[in-house]
């Protein structure tokens, strides 16, 4: 069993600390600073970021996402096509994201995530995993006013982030996350979402764990199953049905399983007695030696003592866990 981060993690230290990237990213507005002033400032809190997971005792980590405006404008506004729009709510979240445009064909211009992950990895005594938005929740959070079908939006995207997981592959990373939220709330599209799989693994050579939040795989596991990942990550918080799916469908013995069963939205701390149960109710379908036990998504909502709680508690439960089992 591994102990894991699964993405973002907060920006802003907790009061009364100084917020240095919030006031850094005031003063860009403002034209105070340069861009490459605030480009250290994202690389201290990104050190902060990575420091708070080993400290914590996971066994991966991300970046944290520092440098990320948010999912979908993160990579929008680095490839060819797009507008970036107003703000619109991320889910039910109290997250907002500036929504892209697709004005013209959308297109990869140069890598995205490359230089993010070779930085983190210069700071991370251990193994990164970089975080890609997939092609169909880029295309759903996004407006389409070129393609004449949504299907023609999606595929054009999975062409597009095949080559972002291509200049990832000459990084060697151990895992590439790609998270597919949106697909969970329109299953009808399973289809397409096939489609566009095949196309934005073709020819990856890095092993990919699709990941999922916010909702429940009903209808979708078993398809998931079949799609060339090396991991599917499954939200237990927000997608409490996933239980049910879980255990009426099973698992391959072939892919680990992403359990996200902190929940990322609440400060609430789990206790290690309620995780441990839940590993033992997750042990009667999947080996444990085959899960990546982290949040429910990422902890950006919640303050960072929290948050960093949170990840101290996932390598609290893998201790008491494997004493269980001496």
């Amino acid at each position: 069993m591994r102990t894991t981060h699964v993405g973002s993690y907060p920006k802003i230290p907790d009061l009364p600390a100084p917020g240095r990237w919030r006031t850094a990213a005031e003063k860009l507005q403002r034209g105070e600073i340069t861009r490459e002033e605030f480009r250290r400032v994202e690389d201290e809190v990104t050190r902060e970021a990575i420091a708070d997971q080993v400290e914590a005792g996971l066994d991966m980590v991300t970046d944290g996402q520092i440098r990320w405006e948010d999912g979908q404008t993160y990579f929008a506004r680095r490839m060819s096509g797009f507008s970036i729009d107003g703000l619109q709510r991320w889910f039910d979240t109290n997250v907002y994201y500036r929504q892209p445009v697709a004005e013209g064909p959308v297109a990869w211009r140069e890598a995205i995530t490359v230089e993010d992950y070779r930085f983190a990895r210069a700071h991370s005594p251990k193994p990164v995993r970089p975080v890609v938005t997939g092609p169909y929740t880029l295309a759903r959070l996004s407006q389409n006013r070129y393609y004449r079908s949504f299907g023609e939006f999606v595929l054009a995207l999975a062409r597009a982030l095949n080559q972002e997981l291509h200049a990832l592959d000459a990084e060697a990373p151990p895992l590439v996350q790609v998270d597919e939220p949106a697909i969970l709330h329109h299953r009808e599209d399973l289809p397409l979402f096939r489609e566009a799989t095949a196309a934005l693994l073709e020819g990856v050579r890095s092993p990919v764990a699709l990941y999922t939040y916010f909702g429940d795989a009903r209808g979708l596991l078993s398809a998931f199953a079949e799609m060339p990942f090396h991991a599917v990550g499954l939200d237990f918080v927000a997608g409490p049905r996933n239980w049910e799916v879980l255990e009426a469908e099973g698992f391959p013995a072939d892919r680990r399983l992403g359990f996200g069963i902190l929940d990322a939205r609440n400060t609430r701390l789990e206790t290690v007695d309620e995780v441990l149960r839940a590993l033992d109710r997750l042990s009667r379908v999947v080996s444990l030696d085959r899960v990546d036990l982290g949040p429910s998504a990422g902890l950006e909502f919640l303050p960072r003592r929290a948050a960093k709680a949170k990840l101290v508690r996932l390598a609290e439960v893998k201790r008491a866990a494997l004493e269980v089992t001496r």
